[in-house]
């Protein structure tokens, strides 16, 4: 059996939104679809910030831009316009005198800091804590391709150990960029990397974020649509409460010279920016349903393998198509029932299973993308025998069980 990570912790009550009864602590309450680098803050921002919320975003990342005390508050006021949560760079500013507001959900701190950053980190995060109860720290690491300089451990768990124990954090939050190429496919050390913040945000029970990547630079082709929906709903299926874009607005320097982020550096929109909304809409339709979840289990059911072998202990017990390659999350609601999502591996071509599930199908229930309602699963091909599913490329469906 082929099981990539098993680890049963319940969250529970956690993930919503207020300040725990003890420590007023920040807890996320609700899926989280943000990005990094936010648009210039300059007398276009609210036509700016519009287009963001059009995107079907959530959080509004003001890490960039946003960085006086005056645009940070312009940001809160047109997030609370337009529906958004938002992070503000702390700026150099001592927390008591950090702009808030009934959208500032936090402060991000840092990006990428070494383990020796951790002690400092945790200075203030405290600091933070103390002068701004309930709001979010927000810290990114490193992906699990850092080296050992950056990271400042001999490995990457041991560095996301300690940042868990040393700086305690209310999210984990990383970045990773897959290589999706023809002559090169690092997926597999994407999903690794997934499975580490799956392990210890369970362990601590908190919520993992990640970013993903949305245009050309370095080794990375720009990416197709299945690309976006490949990375994002793998994330889903690890139990990720958030997905961030990187990049939103294009970033200038000698690192980014095709451009090709969802807008770009001249602020016009690229073909990324149709593409978010439609995916986003359909994460943010199960936006609510994620955040009731907990992993029990992740699964990688390759073309060679025999599904219903690395699937036994999972609530399907088969699955047949011609092209078999998928990966499976399982998990348990809140209320008890069970839940898989079943997502299409790969990024190039579609995938129509038969799929036997633990239980008859008329017990069977799908989160609906469209509208985010739970509705009997719907048979795609129903002139044949057995339940099908219809996947497009990177796709993935959630469903919902009865409780054994």
């Amino acid at each position: 059996m082929r099981v990539l990570g098993v680890v049963t912790l319940t969250i529970g009550g956690l993930l919503t939104m207020g300040l725990t009864a003890s420590a007023q602590r920040f807890v996320q309450d609700r899926f989280v679809i943000g990005f990094w680098v936010d648009p210039p803050a300059d007398e276009r921002m609210d036509e700016r910030y519009r287009e963001v919320a059009e995107a079907n975003f959530t959080l509004f990342l003001g890490a960039n831009a946003s960085r006086t005390p005056e645009t940070m508050r312009q940001c809160l006021a047109l997030c609370e316009k337009y529906g958004m949560a938002a992070l503000l760079w702390t700026g150099g500013l001592p927390p008591d005198r950090l702009p808030e507001g009934p959208t500032c959900w936090g402060y991000a701190l840092r990006d990428e800091p070494s383990v020796k950053d951790f002690p400092a980190l945790r200075e203030a995060v405290d600091a933070l804590r103390k002068a701004r109860p309930g709001k979010l720290t927000y810290i990114n690491l490193f992906p699990n391709y850092a080296n050992q300089q950056q990271l400042g451990t001999e490995t990457y768990e041991e560095h996301v150990a300690r940042f868990m124990e040393e700086v305690d954090p209310d999210v984990l939050s990383m970045d990773h960029y897959p290589v999706m190429k023809p002559n090169g496919d690092s997926r597999a050390s994407y999903c690794a990397n997934l499975e580490v913040m799956r392990t210890y945000a369970l362990q601590k029970g908190v919520p993992f974020w990640n970013f993903f990547n949305t245009m050309p630079f370095g080794p990375h082709l720009d990416p197709t649509e299945a690309d976006l929906r490949w990375q994002i709903f793998t994330s889903l299926a690890y139990g990720a409460k958030g997905v961030l874009y990187f990049c939103y607005w294009t970033p200038t320097g000698g690192e980014f010279p095709k451009g090709g982020a969802i807008i770009t550096a001249e602020g016009r929109k690229t073909r990324h920016y149709e593409q978010a909304k439609r995916i986003n809409a359909a994460v943010r339709n199960l936006g609510p349903t994620l955040m009731q979840l907990t992993s029990t289990g992740v699964y990688r059911v390759k073309p060679e393998d025999d599904p219903a072998q690395v699937l036994a202990d999972t609530p399907i017990k088969r699955t047949e198509c011609e092209c078999r390659d998928y990966l499976v999350g399982v998990f348990t609601h809140a209320d008890g029932r069970r839940a898989v999502l079943l997502n299409n591996y790969s990024n190039h071509y579609t995938s129509w299973p038969t799929v036997d599930f633990d239980v008859d199908a008329s017990q069977v229930i799908e989160v609906s993308q469209e509208t985010g309602e739970e509705t009997p699963v719907i048979d795609d091909s129903p002139a044949m025998e057995g339940l099908q599913l219809s996947l497009d490329a990177g796709q993935g469906r959630l469903f919902l069980l009865p409780a054994k």
